[in-house]
């Protein structure tokens, strides 16, 4: 996607616009007093008292004059301001006026027009908003925010591994990055876990890398992505409700793409080493079986007691790779199990981590920006559920419990030790739509480790 594609969203500075008046429930008097009489009373009549989304238009000689929007207690959560594109009248221009907080308002804004519209028109076009000044950055984080959005809205049969693969070379492309791909015997050879997963499908697997020197003597960070372009869940089928939403399994791949493309655009005096393992899990002859012991780039062998835990065996050989550059910090990032989601449900991605640091950055950022994360613990009691007799580690646990705790437990296997390491494992969709959520692919938690590894920079440059 181009960035242009997103214009649609905004409007030219200096163009005619119409004002919203953003208002906190404090600041409803005083907006109240300085609006014309007639506008006054119309909006004390009408009830309005300024909820945090509530919108008023405000009736003119010639139709809507303005609008009111209501902030609740605080302006700055983007959700506020989501529901405004398409609150106002169809492709009309607007600015921001009153209490809005100018990067909450450009990002929901944003967020809040975007509709998946590639095989479908959208029933009518939303307003647009003339770009706030202290926006910017906003603009550059919710434009990653839909690729990626887009990325996961995709179909299977339009996002195999290559495409995945060439979505990353994009990326890279459009930043200055250095981009590679690996395939066939080198992959083969050098991600046996990743061919072993992806080796059931037609569409050959892939390992996408992506390096930027941001900063010649900035920290190297390290993404991995779990790129699943589609999950039957192996031999191991899943039911036909189960395998629903699995083109949304490589939502990882796609938040960590979205991850990174910003911290490039937006010049982080940081080293990056993006890895996207793209693969497809589908059943055929050729596919991995139940009780296989796989090799990985550790030399670790796994026995597969369930071929529908393969995220886990992708991120496993990327772990491997990221660990071998020395990085400052490895986040990986992956719809790897339903468990999360049964234990904090599909807004919050469970935040796992072996670093006290990270967890107060990144959980304190997801706090501040409205992102939130939950961190559930790397509990080591439940370790010895991953012991296999016939490899060194089984790929799932031995009970039918704490599934995501034992999924972390089975990655940090991969990770060096002494590096600091986040793992997330996120739903990565919108069951249903909410003002600047529409239903389909989110990127959740991009804002929060965006946010957090601003955080973390100062460490990082005394250490």
């Amino acid at each position: 996607m181009a960035e242009a594609d997103f214009l649609w969203a905004l409007a030219m500075p200096g163009i005619n616009s119409r004002p919203v008046h953003a208002v906190t429930r404090q600041g409803l008097p005083e907006l109240t007093e300085g609006l014309d009489p007639s506008a006054a009373a119309f909006l004390r009549e009408s009830g309005f008292v300024a909820e945090a989304g509530r919108v008023m238009l405000l009736p003119g000689r010639e139709g809507v004059s303005a609008a009111v929007l209501g902030l609740g207690a605080s302006p700055t959560s983007p959700w506020a301001y989501g529901g405004l594109p398409f609150a106002l009248p169809e492709g009309t221009d607007w600015h921001m006026a009153g209490e809005a907080d100018p990067a909450a308002a450009t990002l929901g804004w944003m967020l809040g027009a975007y509709r998946f519209a590639r095989y479908k028109a959208p029933a009518r076009k939303p307003a647009r908003l003339v770009p706030p000044e202290g926006g910017a950055e906003a603009q550059v984080l919710a434009e990653a925010i839909l690729r990626a959005r887009e990325l996961i809205n995709l179909p299977a049969a339009d996002l195999g591994p290559a495409e995945l693969s060439d979505a990353a070379r994009g990326v890279a492309e459009r930043c200055g990055a250095g981009f590679e791909e690996i395939a066939g015997d080198a992959l083969a050879q050098g991600f046996p876990a990743v061919a072993a997963v992806g080796g059931g499908s037609h569409r050959a697997p892939r390992v996408a890398v992506i390096r930027w020197e941001g900063s010649a003597d900035g920290p190297l960070i390290a993404l991995c992505g779990k790129g699943v372009c589609f999950d039957t869940g192996g031999l191991d089928l899943k039911s036909a409700d189960g395998m629903k939403r699995m083109k949304k399994d490589m939502g990882g791949a796609a938040l960590l793409l979205g991850l990174a493309e910003a911290l490039m655009r937006l010049r982080a005096p940081i080293r990056l080493l993006v890895v996207i393992g793209a693969v497809e899990n589908a059943v055929s002859a050729m596919a991995m079986r139940p009780l296989d012991v796989l090799r990985t780039r550790k030399g670790l062998t796994v026995e597969v007691g369930n071929t529908d835990a393969e995220g886990r065996l992708v991120l496993a050989d990327l772990l491997t790779f990221a660990g071998e550059h020395q990085p400052a910090l490895i986040i990986d990032a992956a719809t790897l199990t339903g468990a999360a989601r049964v234990a904090l449900g599909p807004d919050l991605p469970a935040l796992f981590t072996n670093d006290e640091s990270v967890a107060r950055a990144l959980l304190a950022a997801g706090e501040a920006c409205h992102d939130a994360l939950w961190r559930l613990p790397l509990h080591e009691g439940y370790a010895s559920w991953l012991d296999s007799s016939a490899a060194d580690i089984n790929n799932v646990g031995s009970r039918p419990m704490a599934g995501s705790i034992v999924a972390a437990l089975f990655l940090r296997r991969f990770v060096p030790d002494g590096v600091p390491w986040a793992h997330l494992d996120l739903y990565a969709w919108n069951d249903s739509a909410r003002p600047g959520r529409p239903e389909g692919g989110e990127a959740m938690g991009l804002r929060a480790l965006h946010a957090g590894l601003m955080a973390l920079l100062p460490a990082w440059a005394r250490s």
